[in-house]
């Protein structure tokens, strides 16, 4: 039975080795294996490996302050793999800004009901940025992840310090990276959806997720958007890197491409 089940983890996927070593690493440091202590290692990296699987490639944070490209930086990357990527719509508080639609954009909600939806459980993550409340809800996730496609959730700092570590999602962390300070400030105000007391509060937050976006550890990769087309290809190579692994791991995910017309 244990052979089988051996055979079984190996053939499904790669990484049944690192995480077989690691569990029994973890049993063998103190003591002596007995062949029925074997076989439960063995059926629990079965185990995750088909929990992998069955919930298809990871979801892809995307964090970054606002005005630092990372809109742009995503259609790009939708252009270019089509069939790859699926879009987190998440829920807010906030109004609606000039040409935003509800359900494509965000889910536009109240107070009232995002409170009562983070009440009955239905939340991953939530954070109050801007005086506005933003969440990504279960539902969210796994409407993207039902289609077989990488879940991109574009969250905040405190959205991310909350999933970070969560062992259902194990997403990719990526952290976009502003030029300066200053050139946010000239982005945000080209828009001109802000009144002067938002944008300050913008700048403050800014200041903030880019200390926390810098220290090392916090994210996979972080992206510095000083130059677009660079900090697209560094995205993009970091994803494709990242989504090969896990096609090696027996994960369906497509990485078919369409060349963009700057290439």
């Amino acid at each position: 039975m244990l052979l089988n089940i051996s055979l079984r983890v190996n053939h499904s996927a790669k990484s049944s080795l690192p995480i077989l070593r690691r569990l029994y690493q973890s049993h063998t440091a103190k003591q002596q294996l007995q062949p029925s202590q074997i076989f439960i290692i063995s059926a629990k990296a079965f185990s995750r490996l088909s929990n992998m699987v069955r919930q298809g490639p990871r979801p892809l944070v995307i964090c970054g302050p606002s005005g630092s490209g990372k809109s742009t930086l995503l259609k790009k990357l939708f252009k270019e793999f089509p069939d790859t990527f699926g879009f987190s719509v998440s829920h807010t508080t906030r109004k609606p800004r000039p040409g935003e639609e509800d359900g494509v954009h965000y889910h536009f909600v109240s107070l009232e009901e995002m409170q009562a939806a983070i009440e009955k459980g239905e939340f991953i993550e939530t954070a109050v940025f801007s005086g506005n409340m933003y969440g990504t809800s279960k539902k969210a996730v796994e409407n993207v992840q039902q289609q077989g496609k990488v879940c991109v959730l574009d969250i905040e700092i405190e959205g991310v310090k909350q999933v970070r570590n969560s062992d259902r999602l194990n997403p990719l962390l990526v952290f976009i990276n502003p030029p300066s300070v200053a050139e946010l400030e000239r982005r945000l105000r080209n828009r001109q959806t802000e009144t002067e007391e938002s944008l300050q509060k913008r700048l403050n937050t800014a200041r903030v997720e880019i200390e926390y976006g810098s220290t090392p550890g916090n994210f996979h990769i972080v992206v510095y958007n000083n130059d677009l087309k660079q900090a697209y290809a560094d995205l993009r190579d970091f994803i494709v890197r990242e989504l090969e692994t896990q096609q090696n791991q027996g994960i369906n995910v497509s990485l078919t491409r369409v060349p963009l017309n700057d290439d």
